[in-house]
């Protein structure tokens, strides 16, 4: 018992609390007002305006400052606002972000038109610039849109988390498609109700109900464990359809900060959800993989061994159930 205490109280020490949708994207907006005229909006993850990732925005030459930028401390990102005038428009010009080659983020570009028209495109430490084209075209908002869901989803921890308990208590197998068929349905469904704004519901509420839905099938793994198969281990599809609302809720915080593209909302939410599933799928593949490999390793394992053996089956759920508990007392704790 002591050392499965141990074990809790390291992971919840050690919880990569700050991975949990820690890794988000900048944000430039630039919103044309004029034939020549823009409002820019930038935002940038940070603690507070002196403690901020170091990248700024570079517009073309002959771009000026209409308005000095006026800075806010808005939902953990510092937000910059200015209106700024360009001769001739910015189509054909470079926009560039300093800094950005020397991170580990990106930076998700949208700019909109008065003709309703808009472009979006994704910035990476490798690829820090772009050039304004006259018109965005769909597989520019299809492509852009399902980068930025695959990279959601690997980025967000507490999902994965979430998935990977799934795969524990599932074993793999047809169940194990029918748990994750029934999550993707019903994350889809709240992820596409919040995103065209028919659903509102506070985000922070949301990020605590996802990593208590962790805990809460980490305990029920333990359950099993222990021969008391409860509701996950019999039905596993209901929990994560249960479940797969909420966490859907938390897709559509990341997609909501980037927003849609006008005359692309279907492409752009059609191809963000199959950029998460792409995600998913990719880290159940690899999990299965791994899992395969370890359970052969395992079975050559001599019979002295085997109490050691036990104890590494009940260290993954204690694990995440540690993790996630963690999250829990942390995400209570910013309401």
């Amino acid at each position: 018992m002591s050392r499965r205490l141990l074990i809790l109280v390291l992971m919840a020490t050690y919880a990569p609390g700050a991975f949990a949708h820690e890794l988000r994207p900048a944000y430039l907006e630039l919103r044309q007002t004029g034939p020549d005229t823009y409002d820019a909006l930038w935002k940038v993850p940070g603690r507070d305006e002196n403690l901020r990732l170091g990248l700024h925005v570079e517009l073309p030459a002959g771009c000026t400052n209409v308005t000095p930028p006026r800075a806010s401390m808005i939902n953990g990102a510092v937000t910059e606002r200015w209106t700024v005038k360009c001769a001739g428009g910015l189509s054909g010009g470079t926009v560039h972000i300093a800094g950005l080659r020397g991170t580990m983020t990106d930076v998700l570009v949208r700019l909109e038109r008065p003709d309703g028209t808009t472009q979006v495109t994704r910035l990476t430490p490798s690829v820090p610039s772009f050039m304004v084209s006259a018109r965005a075209g769909a597989m520019s908002v299809a492509r852009t849109y399902a980068v930025l869901g695959v990279e959601h989803i690997l980025s967000g921890i507490d999902h994965l988390l979430f998935v990977l308990a799934l795969i524990l208590i599932t074993r793999g197998g047809w169940k194990l498609v029918k748990t994750v068929t029934a999550f993707t349905v019903s994350h889809s469904i709240t992820l596409s109700l919040a995103t065209l704004g028919y659903v509102h519901v506070p985000q922070r509420p949301v990020e605590a109900a996802i990593a208590l839905s962790i805990v809460f099938v980490a305990a029920e793994i333990l359950r099993g464990r222990q021969g008391r198969v409860g509701l996950t281990a019999r039905a596993p599809w209901i929990v994560a359809l249960t479940f797969g609302l909420m966490h859907g809720l938390g897709f559509a915080g990341g997609l909501s900060e980037a927003g849609l593209p006008d005359g692309h909302i279907p492409t752009a939410l059609l191809f963000f959800s199959i950029g998460v599933e792409t995600g998913h799928f990719l880290f159940i593949g690899a999990v299965c993989a791994l899992m395969a490999v370890l359970h052969r390793a395992i079975s050559r394992l001599a019979p002295v061994h085997q109490g050691r053996l036990a104890f590494f089956q009940i260290l993954p759920p204690y694990a995440i159930g540690g993790v996630a508990m963690f999250w829990v007392i942390e995400r209570l704790a910013a309401f």
